[in-house]
């Protein structure tokens, strides 16, 4: 690849793809419009995007349709589930509010973006309110909404996401026990890890 064919400002950007229509431009709104919270509300998985001083994290969220719980057109409520404890995302937030949100609906072409700053909430209350099995999450993300639009279906349509046909099986790809085994010269990992991981993802849901 050539550095003489970058794209290094906005001017050429511009000029290589020219203006947004119409359309394009007045789907964003700055609060959760009526007719975006179904969406939301509908959406079992989203991919929180955060920044912070030692980089950037994009992490998959994901539970049951309206797990996201739209508190108002300006405020959405994201419980922290157990997952690695790396809490990479949250460590970005507490140095950094600004997060953005990408909603996935089975079945759905489009996706919803949302983009906010968040704040990590340990109100008991909250957290009682958002529990499962009565299993309450660690804490809880308040994000104030700033911008909403919807994605339209191109690229969930190329890449057939939610076509049964298009799907890889999953003996296809290393295993996490394999991966794992890889990148710790067999410190951790391998085919014990996998055997047990099956009811140890089972048991730590939440």
């Amino acid at each position: 690849m050539s550095d003489n064919h970058l794209v290094t400002d906005e001017a050429a950007l511009v000029a290589l793809y020219g203006e947004p229509g119409e359309a394009s431009l007045v789907k964003e709104v700055d609060h959760v419009h009526a007719i975006y919270r179904p969406f939301i509300e509908a959406a079992p998985f989203c991919v929180l995007a955060t920044s912070g001083p030692d980089g950037l994290d994009a992490s998959p969220r994901g539970d049951g349709p309206g797990f996201v719980v739209v508190e108002d057109e300006h405020t959405l409520l994201l419980p922290d589930r157990r997952g690695n404890n790396r809490i990479d995302s949250l460590r970005n937030i507490l140095s950094d509010p600004r997060v953005a949100l990408l909603f996935l609906i089975p079945g759905i072409g489009e996706t919803i973006r949302v983009n906010g700053r968040a704040r990590l909430s340990v109100d008991p209350a909250l957290k009682a309110r958002l529990a499962v099995d009565g299993k309450e999450p660690r804490s809880v993300l308040v994000v104030t909404v700033e911008r909403v639009y919807f994605q339209c279906s191109r690229a969930v349509v190329r890449a057939e996401l939610w076509n049964p046909a298009a799907q890889v099986a999953r003996s296809a790809l290393p295993s996490a026990g394999r991966i794992l085994a890889a990148v710790s010269d067999a410190r951790v990992g391998g085919e014990e890890y996998d055997r047990a991981l099956p009811e140890r993802v089972k048991a730590t849901l939440y």
